[in-house]
Order: C-alpha cells, then sequence, then structure tokens
C-alpha cells in the first residue's frame, strides 16, 4: 500500500497541475513542523508560483478548491476528503493537512494484518509482518562495502561506525526489496602483512627443531593469543632496522609472486586475523561472513590490466615517473593550485589502494560473482569515514571518465597470458573470475542506465575531552574490550534492578542492554557528526537510549503477559486477548492519546524511507523514540486491561502493534536485540 506522504503527493501535485496547466508539479508533502497546524504541510506551491510569478497564497488556495471538487468514480482511488479534514492555506502559501480519525483506524487496522510469507532457508513458510511498507517495485542489485579491517591489526572503536552503519544500511534496504551484496574490503596484501610474515618467519627460525626446515601450517603454531602486541613486536622491528624492513617488503614481494612458503605465513596470518575480527562482528550482530570478504588480493591480478586500459585509452599518463589520472582539474587541485592526481601506480611499478579500488569498482559493475551467480551493481555505497571524502570523489570521477559506471557487458580482450590460478584472499582457493595481468576490457555498451556511486560519511567518536576516544596511553581503543566493557556495566544494572533473575537471563539481558547501547548511541546521532562517547548516558534508562527502548518493549510485553493472567481467571467473562485481536472489524479512536498513537504507527514506513533515501539510522531512531513516548502517554491516558468490551480491542491493537514495530525496528533493522522482561 502507498504511504500517505505518496497519496497526499500525487493528488495535490495533479490539483496543481490542473490548476496552472503545467506539468510535473511537485506540492513536496512532508510532516508538519508543529502539530497544531495539522499533521502533514504541502510547500511546492510558493515555488510554482515563483515560476509563473503569481500569489503564491491565492495560487495555493485555487488548488485547494481543484481538491474539493474531486469526484469519485467506480475505479478512483481515496479522494482527498476520504483522507483529510478540510485543507487549510495558511501564510504565503502552505496547505495544511489534518488526517481524519476514521481514515488512521482503518489505515491502521489494514497495516497490523498486512502479512506476507517469508521462505526460510530450510524451505519452510513463515508469516512476515511488513507494516503496510511494499517492497520497491524495481528492485536494485546494490553492493555495500562497508567495515573493511585490517589483516593484522586487532579492530579498534574507529571500525565500529562503518561496520554498524553499513550493516543497519543493508538491513533497510533489504526490507525494502533490494537485493544487497554485503562487501568486506579486507586489507590482507600490504607492508603491514609483510611486517608480520617476516616476524613470524624470523620468529619460527628461531626454534632449533624447524631451524633449516620447510614450513608448513602444521608445523608452524601463531601464538596470537596476544594478536595486537605481536603485531607492535613486528611494527618496532620494522621502523628501527633496516635489515628487518628489507625482509618485510621482499616478503609483500614473495607473497605477489604467489611463493608458496610465504603462502602459507599469510594464510595463518589470515586465518588468525579473521578469529579476530568475526568474533567482533557475532557480537555485534552484524552480518558479515567469510563468503562476503573481498580482500585486496582478490583483485591483484586486475591491477596492470587497470594500468594498461586507462593508458592505452590516455585517460592515465605518466608524471614524473608514476602513471596518474587527473579528474576535472578545475576541482581537484592541490595546495599550490596544480592539478591533483589519482595514483595508479607509483615510479617503482607498486600499485597503489587507488589501483584496488578502481578494479573494485568495475568488477562490481561488469562481473561481480556472488553466491554463483553474475552480478552487475546498479548502485554501490561505500562506508567510510569523512577523511577519505576526497579520495572517494576522485575515485568516482575516475571511473566515469572510464566509463565504467555505464552498466555493461564485458569481455576479456585478447591480450595478456594464459589464465593463472588465483590467490583468494583467505586460503588460496581457486580463481573466482578475475581477470589475469596484462588483461583490457572489450565493453558492449548497455541502454539500462549507470551505475550509482555513493559515499556515505561519517564522523569520529570522541572521548569526554571532546578529542578522538583513545586509551589513557593514547592507543587506540580496541572494540572488542570497548564491548566488553559495555557488557559488564550492563551486567551491573541488571543486577541492581532485578537481582532475583536466574543467572542466565541476566547473562542474556546484559549483552543485549550492553551492545544495544553502544550500537543504539552511534545510530541515533547523525552519522555526518563527530559524537562523545559516554556509558554512563548510553546506559541510561531515561532519554533517547537503547535501554530506554528495550525497556519500552518489555513493558508492553508484562501488559500481554498480565492480559493472559487475568484471562486465566476471567473465562467466565469470554475475555481471550488473542480471540479479541483476531475479531476486530473495526476499530475507534475517539481519546486524543490513542488517535495521536495510531498516528504516528501508520507513519512507520515514512521513516524508513527517509532512513534508506538518506542513509541515516537517526531517522529510525528518531521515530522509535517518539513512539515509545507517544505510548507513554496513551497509556497513562488509557486504561487497556481495566477498559470496558467496546474499548479494549482498540487498545488491545495499539498495545500489540505498538511492541511489534519497536521490536521490528530494532531487531530487523538496527540489529539490536530486545528481551521480553529486564
Amino acid at each position: 500500500m502507498k504511504s500517505i506522504v505518496e497519496i497526499l503527493n500525487d493528488k495535490i501535485s495533479a490539483a496543481m497541475a490542473d490548476v496552472t496547466g503545467q506539468q510535473r508539479c511537485a506540492a513536496i508533502v512532508g510532516p508538519a513542523t508543529d502539530p497544531k497546524f495539522g499533521d502533514y504541510q504541502a510547500n511546492g506551491v510558493m515555488a510554482l508560483a515563483k515560476k509563473l510569478k503569481t500569489n503564491p497564497h491565492k495560487l495555493a488556495e485555487e488548488v485547494v478548491n481543484k481538491l474539493n471538487t474531486e469526484h469519485r468514480t467506480p475505479n478512483s482511488e481515496l479522494l482527498l476528503s476520504d483522507i483529510c479534514e478540510q485543507p487549510e492555506v495558511a501564510g504565503p502559501g502552505f496547505i495544511n493537512l489534518r488526517l481524519k480519525a476514521d481514515f488512521v483506524a482503518k489505515t491502521l487496522l489494514e497495516i497490523s494484518r498486512h502479512y506476507v510469507e517469508e521462505v526460510l532457508p530450510g524451505g519452510n513458510k513463515v508469516p512476515y509482518s511488513r507494516f503496510g511498507i511494499d517492497k520497491v517495485a524495481n528492485p536494485k542489485k546494490i553492493v555495500v562495502d562497508f567495515s573493511a579491517p585490517n589483516i593484522a591489526k586487532e579492530m579498534h572503536v574507529g571500525h565500529l561506525r562503518s561496520t554498524i552503519i553499513g550493516d543497519c544500511i543493508c538491513r533497510v534496504l533489504e526490507f525494502l526489496g533490494h537485493k544487497v551484496i554485503r562487501q568486506n574490503h579486507i586489507g590482507n596484501w600490504g607492508t603491514q602483512v609483510g611486517m608480520l610474515m617476516a616476524k613470524l618467519d624470523e620468529d619460527s627460525r628461531k626454534q632449533e627443531e624447524y631451524a633449516g626446515a620447510p614450513i608448513t601450517a602444521e608445523q608452524l603454531k601463531l601464538p596470537l593469543v596476544i594478536f595486537e602486541h605481536f603485531y607492535k613486536q613486528a611494527k618496532q622491528r620494522y621502523d628501527s632496522d633496516e635489515q628487518f624492513a628489507k625482509s618485510a617488503r621482499e616478503a609483500v614481494v614473495r607473497l605477489h609472486k604467489n611463493d608458496p612458503e610465504y603462502t602459507v605465513l599469510w594464510q595463518i596470518i589470515v586465518n588468525e586475523s579473521r578469529s579476530h575480527y568475526q568474533a567482533i562482528y557475532d557480537t555485534l550482530g552484524v552480518n558479515l561472513k567469510k563468503q562476503h570478504e573481498r580482500g585486496e588480493s582478490f583483485y591483484k591480478d586486475m591491477l596492470p590490466g587497470i594500468v594498461e586500459e586507462l593508458l592505452k585509452r590516455k585517460i592515465a599518463e605518466k608524471s614524473k615517473g608514476a602513471i596518474c589520472v587527473f579528474p576535472d582539474k578545475e576541482k581537484f587541485k592541490t595546495k599550490d593550485g596544480n592539478p591533483m592526481p589519482l595514483i595508479i601506480r607509483k615510479s617503482d611499478e607498486a600499485h597503489l589502494y587507488a589501483t584496488t579500488d578502481l578494479a573494485a569498482l568495475r568488477y562490481r559493475v561488469t562481473s561481480m560473482q556472488y553466491e554463483g551467480k553474475e552480478y552487475k551493481a546498479d548502485k554501490i555505497i561505500y562506508v567510510t569515514d569523512a577523511r577519505q571524502k576526497l579520495h572517494f570523489e576522485m575515485l568516482f570521477a575516475v571511473a566515469r571518465m572510464a566509463g565504467w559506471d555505464v552498466r555493461q557487458k564485458v569481455s576479456p580482450h585478447p591480450c595478456g597470458g594464459g589464465q593463472k590460478p588465483a590467490l583468494s584472499e583467505a586460503e588460496g582457493t581457486e580463481d573466482r573470475g578475475q581477470r589475469t595481468e596484462g588483461q583490457l576490457v572489450r565493453r558492449s555498451f548497455s541502454e539500462d542506465g549507470r551505475t550509482e556511486f555513493v559515499h556515505v560519511t561519517f564522523g569520529s567518536v570522541l572521548g569526554e575531552n571532546g578529542k578522538p576516544l583513545k586509551t589513557r596511553e593514547g592507543e587506540n581503543v580496541k572494540l572488542k574490550d570497548l564491548l566488553n566493557e559495555a557488557m559488564e556495566r550492563a551486567r551491573k544494572i541488571v543486577e541492581e534492578k532485578n537481582p532475583n533473575l536466574p543467572a542466565a537471563k541476566k547473562t542474556e539481558i546484559a549483552k543485549a542492554v550492553g551492545i544495544g547501547a553502544v550500537k543504539y548511541a552511534d545510530f541515533s546521532n547523525n552519522r555526518t557528526s563527530d559524537y562523545v562517547f559516554s556509558f554512563n548516558k548510553m546506559l541510561a534508562m531515561e532519554g533517547n537510549t537503547a535501554p530506554y527502548m528495550q525497556y519500552a518493549y518489555a513493558r508492553i510485553k508484562s501488559i500481554e503477559r498480565k492480559a493472559q493472567s487475568i484471562e486465566r481467571k476471567a473465562q467466565s467473562k469470554d475475555v481471550d486477548v488473542e480471540t479479541e485481536l483476531a475479531g476486530i472489524k473495526s476499530i475507534a479512536l475517539t481519546d486524543p492519546a490513542e488517535l495521536d498513537l495510531a498516528k504516528h504507527l501508520i507513519r512507520y514506513g515514512e521513516a524508513i524511507q527517509s532512513a534508506a533515501a538518506d542513509y541515516r539510522p537517526n531517522y529510525l531512531t528518531a521515530y522509535l523514540y517518539e513512539l515509545a513516548q507517544k505510548f507513554s502517554v496513551f497509556y497513562t491516558n488509557c486504561p487497556v486491561l481495566d477498559a470496558g468490551p467496546d474499548k479494549r480491542p482498540t487498545r488491545l491493537l495499539l498495545c500489540s502493534l505498538t511492541a511489534r514495530i519497536i521490536k521490528h525496528g530494532l531487531s530487523n533493522l538496527l540489529g539490536i536485540e530486545v528481551v521480553e522482561q529486564m
């Protein structure tokens, strides 16, 4: 079913077109800025009046008069008069709209019963509530690139926002019906891996039993229980010992040449690193698995072809021994005012991150392999901090210069040698479709449009001092330590509030509340802004926090449990909540608190659409928090279980739908667990 905003936009835009004879009029309907003026406001008349050089207030009155003359036909949808009270013209030309109570009641009943069948992995079908929100008519194939930890380093607080914001974006887009392809671009091919391989090689050879013997995965067990400590040792050696640094660089070269000995070392390092970051993903409830990884190594055989193609097409050029692309020389300039290059190959013929990013982008647009199928992305979303803004602007500009944003059919250019087995990012598995060194790409451009490139940026996580969050020693806070502390603090709160709960229940609640608090605090802030990390604020039971929202859900579930208890004691009165809800044919919203809550419930789809359009989870948290507040007002003013049989079904429905939407918003879209009891 269409959202109310869409219906109102369509009707008012059509009336504007009829009155003026102009095509493509935009009503620009949105929520009213002040509830006393109504529920929605159309602001498009003023822009149209300016274009026509006419009085906007008068034009708004003409549009309203046109809306009042709508005629119902057998096949027509609802009239505006079925949806709203008489529209009011205010100020210079605003049209204020207030929903009718009976329309709200009917819509509420419809969305409460809007279920579709979802097919589970085993093939079983279960009913799945969509709350009146239809899937998009034309689903897109959308790649979301997020998290991107580095091999050899433990994840720290700097990885938090990309990981959870990216996951939330995926969840929202999937709910709307798009095909979402999660991609975790692992840094697994650079100097940091070489440092670890050199250190690992050095340490292993100090062991007398392995001296001079070939190194195998079975013989060598990496002592990385203190993973970060091992990396720090390697980094210190790299910075202070030129011979060690040379060995590290040679290790990278040998790895890139598929040297079997160093491939074994690399596999051990990658697997150990994965055990660390996968544990973080599981704790956070983030849907990233091994199959979503595409390390830098995956694209290694594509890099020479990228450079060769851009040179051949005169998009790239040699500059001071390096190969560079100069996109939009007027826009991208150095501090000295000179054109800024995107370097894709250094003078020593080494490739850079930019080269890998170009290879990944082209692969995703042209011939991406995922879940046994080939995809050509309609949209690619990169979720990184704002400091990478310039890099991605230049990256996208180069991709457009090369025409890689045009969805296309790709075939290998007949040059370069035969296919070589590609080294996978983790275990050296067989070639998964990347092109060999030296290959170019021949395109036949399709007519189905261009791939959209989106860079979703976010600010930094700050400490209480207003500076990036660090430990007392000045190091980045490990994400594992931060999450453990959140759960420990939540456990103490649970012990204080409900000491009689079973230990297992306390652990379950502590994890849900602690991890939920960290995620919700991040989501509730504008993603483009920095925010101060405070356990005290995010674990508070009041305000726009996860504990408050989780408690709001648990509170409603307690009403249901109490209702069930009452039912058992009052069978003689034939009180049965499930039967009562199932038997509702119509509802009456007679109390102002009932109507206010119902109006907010039927706008859930609008919040989801807004969050998806701007990639902003805080639109969802704002909606959910306001929903919890409105429910609190309703529950204070409108008895539920003690209401008479004429009012109780409506109020039970309001309780049920509020709980369902809070749970769906938190669990399904934000990835935050809810609990039945706190």
